[in-house]
């Protein structure tokens, strides 16, 4: 091992990867320990797609850290073939190639030593004189080992020029052999292309080829990435000035550059530039092409629904007298706000929206809505933008429920939603609930497929977190004040909710929630406080509850029911390092698989981060690991009563779900909601996410933190202005 004299020195050293200690799943920076010749060392660094095993060739530098004492840092590292018998056994067993497993690996190793790749590579018949080795696993091994022959020339000339091999396979896999040909003649086309690769990675790969940093290609792609970054914080459109401003800082081009890259764009119908109104004032907008015909394609559709007004359906004295009637069948006393919504409803309106907080009855709403439209024989639809939340609303209506997309048909193959304008939806009513949740794509997808004429009811929190997704559809249809309407604000049966309920509504209008004594919380039962001033702490406790506390305290609550929600993704207490805790704590041990940093075990609760399509799981379905085949390379993933299956490549789409953000948790419900609220998250300590994190609790809320952090969520109603037309435009499509 080095001694101190070698702080400092440039080396390259080989060695086998003996174990992962910790690796960031966004962007790769690693601690893990490698076995070089009887020595250990600690390497960190930026590791992509490595697995236990593996044998590495790494360039970097010795250093020393004041509590870990000796590591080595990477600058760049290559994956080379393993010279040990353990090493080929590892290495084999990774699930780098389809079709040996563990198993298999020591057969091989035991009959071919270190001859095994060789036999691999020129002799792959004789893989036959190994047992379970017949003609359809050689022609499996073959064709996987071929894959990887070829993409080695790819992956070796794009890690020159600092491409890690998890991205080199996959521009491998969308370019195939014209890979180094279309990166080197433009490499921006990767942050097109190619999942995962952004402009900024494009870009250091367009500086390692000696591309012009003035070029148009880099100039137009760094304009599309700073608009694109805007919509992924929510924007629809970007203001023009505000975008050259965001793309100088990101370009640092010659003058007038930028200004001639928009206009490029803007000839090349990329992006759309309009004169808008916004809060009163006028602003250049710029939009994407496909956010700007999602959003002039509502609001013209919206037109079109609420211009299809019928005749009222039902008289207003049968109106009067059907409302009786449910009363009496479903025990209840409407309150003014949701006879006005039922009224309107028999009265023919043909677009209503309906908000409220939790308790006020939008449950009972629904219920109400489906009971009256069937007695008029007339068909409802019902639909929520989350499997969770469709699941709900089935649950509470005894009718069926899909999530938006499975109720416009999408399918992969056939390119997208195959409900739309061509082939509209076949309903007298829809029923929309959680549409807090609903961005502008996914609208613009759904009011498409709503034929003039049907009943199109839009149900949820206008005061809850907007979309992820760009838009804030919701608050900007009922901020244009052109659709009809009616708010919740009356509590039903505030004794039977406890303090879930009654905090969530003293939180929302800027009250400090109530927290029981001791005795106190016994009696109620559903909402607790444990304080806790340093991170470290907070951790330790959350880690108690989940494990001990709250099943041993609560019978009926099992580990599982047990949800962390978070603000923020990093940090101590964030959801990525209390993943990795909890995952140590509640599922330390069994089959797994490690890909990229990240290890799966089965039994460990998991979220999909994306929409998949092509398997119809989508970003924030949450399921469980069920089964791990490291010779098929294939993960089972329980999700609700679907079984769905991942290949190896594919698990860059799930993360740990022990615990998730806030954002992650919209319209979802969980038992249990442990919610950690600490200094730390200072940034992300608003109103509208404390209100929301609290209303995902059904039975029970456990916070771990400071009541100063709380008291600044509570005070902190400052909602991050979104950039949306939307608004504006239904104003002009529905009064003119």
């Amino acid at each position: 091992m080095p001694k101190g004299a070698w702080v400092g020195k440039k080396d390259t050293i080989e060695g086998e990867l003996e174990r992962i200690v910790y690796s960031n799943e966004e962007n790769h920076f690693t601690i893990a320990r490698l076995k070089k010749n009887r020595d250990e060392i600690t390497i960190v660094g930026n590791l992509y797609s490595v697995n236990v095993g593996e044998s590495l060739q790494l360039t970097g530098e010795w250093t020393q850290h004041k509590t870990f004492g000796f590591q080595f840092k990477i600058e760049s590292f290559l994956t080379i073939a393993p010279s040990t018998l353990n090493g080929f056994e590892k290495y084999l067993s990774s699930g780098l190639i389809k079709g040996i497993g563990p198993v298999m690996a020591k057969r091989l190793v035991a009959k071919f030593g270190l001859e095994t790749l060789n036999v691999i590579e020129s002799k792959i018949e004789s893989l036959t004189q190994v047992e379970g080795i017949g003609s359809k696993r050689i022609e499996m091994i073959s064709t996987a080992w071929k894959e990887q022959k070829e993409v080695r020339d790819v992956m070796v000339f794009l890690q020159t020029h600092g491409v890690s091999p998890a991205y080199a396979m996959k521009i491998f896999r969308k370019y195939g052999r014209r890979s180094i040909s279309v990166v080197k003649e433009n490499p921006y086309r990767l942050a097109m292309d190619v999942s995962g690769i952004g402009f900024k990675m494009a870009d250091k790969i367009a500086e390692s080829l000696g591309i012009d940093k003035n070029s148009p290609h880099r100039m137009e792609a760094g304009v599309l990435y700073c608009l694109r970054e805007q919509m992924d914080k929510g924007h629809v459109f970007f203001p023009y000035d505000l975008l050259a401003q965001e793309s100088e800082k990101l370009l640092e081009p010659e003058e007038g550059l930028i200004i001639q890259a928009i206009d490029k764009l803007h000839q090349d119908r990329e992006i759309i530039l309009e004169e808008i109104l916004n809060n009163g004032a006028k602003l250049k907008a710029v939009y994407t092409m496909p956010a700007f015909i999602a959003e002039t394609e509502i609001a013209s559709d919206m037109k079109k629904l609420k211009g299809a007004r019928m005749p009222p359906a039902t008289a207003s004295h049968q109106g009067v007298g059907i409302l009786e009637n449910l009363e009496r069948e479903l025990k209840i006393k409407y309150a003014t706000a949701q006879k006005e919504v039922l009224s309107r409803a028999m009265e023919g309106e043909k677009v209503l929206v309906i908000t409220g907080g939790p308790g006020t009855g939008k449950t009972t709403i629904i219920k109400s809505l489906c009971s009256i439209f069937s007695r008029e024989n007339k068909k409802v639809l019902l639909a929520a933008p989350t499997g969770r939340a469709a699941k709900r609303m089935a649950e509470a209506t005894g009718s069926e429920a899909k999530t938006i997309h499975r109720l416009l048909e999408y399918n992969f193959k056939k390119g997208g939603f195959v409900r739309g304008k061509d082939l509209p939806l076949e309903t007298d009513v829809a029923i929309i609930d959680e549409t807090s949740m609903i961005d502008n794509y996914l609208m613009y997808h759904l009011i498409r497929a709503i034929q003039p004429g049907t009943t199109f009811i839009l149900i949820g929190d206008v005061d809850q977190l907007p979309s992820v997704g760009a838009g804030n559809i919701l608050k900007d249809i009922i901020n244009s004040g052109c659709v009809t309407t009616v708010f919740l604000n009356e509590i039903f049966r505030q004794e039977h909710h406890g303090l879930i309920v009654k905090n969530a509504h003293r939180i929302n209008e800027g009250e400090f929630p109530i927290i029981p004594e001791k005795e106190q919380g016994k009696a109620l039962g559903d909402f607790f406080f444990f304080k806790s001033e340093k991170a470290e702490d907070s951790l330790n406790w959350i880690i108690d509850l989940c494990k001990q506390r709250i099943p041993s305290k609560f019978p009926h609550i099992k580990r599982e029911d047990i949800q962390v929600i978070c603000p923020m993704h990093r940090g101590i207490i964030g959801a990525e390092n209390l993943n990795v805790e909890l995952q140590a704590a509640l599922n330390p041990q069994g089959k797994e698989i490690s890909r990229a940093g990240r290890i799966f075990r089965i039994g460990d609760r998991v979220m999909q981060i994306r929409n998949n399509y092509d398997k119809s799981v989508f970003n924030g379905d949450m399921g469980r690991v069920e089964d791990i085949d490291l010779e098929e390379q294939e993960v089972g993933i329980r999700i609700d009563h679907s079984r769905i299956v991942y290949t190896f490549d594919e698990l860059d789409q799930l993360v740990l779900a022990y615990a998730i953000t806030v954002h992650k948790s919209q319209g979802s419900e969980y038992p249990v909601v442990v919610i950690p609220m600490v200094m730390e998250h200072y940034i992300l300590l608003q109103r509208n996410l404390f209100y929301t994190v609290i209303t995902r609790a059904k039975k029970l809320v456990v916070i771990v933190g400071t009541k100063k952090a709380m008291w600044i969520a509570v005070k902190n109603d400052q909602i991050r202005q979104r950039y949306t037309g939307l608004a504006e435009r239904l104003k002009r499509a529905l009064n003119h």
